[in-house]
This record gives C-alpha cells, structure tokens and sequence, in this order.
C-alpha cells in the first residue's frame, strides 16, 4: 500500500510540476519525508 501512495505521489507531483519542496510546504513536514514516501521508504 505504501508503494502505491508513494508512486502516485510522484507521478501526480511530476505530472503537474510540483517540486518536493513545495508538497512538504503545503503538508507542513519535510522534504526528506516527501521524498521517503515516493521511494517507499518511510517508516510507521
């Protein structure tokens, strides 16, 4: 399941143009956690 989020999230993000910075602005965590959740990689 989190692989799944993580490669809509990039796809949509690229899709549109959207910077990772911008994304962890708007959702108010950081870029090293946008960038866990598309690789996969965050933990629970």
């Amino acid at each position: 399941m989190q692989q799944i989020f993580g490669q809509k999230c990039r796809t949509l993000r690229k899709v549109k143009g959207i910077k990772q910075e911008t994304i962890a602005d708007q959702l108010g965590v950081s870029v090293q956690a946008v960038s866990k959740w598309e690789c996969g990689v965050s933990h629970n």
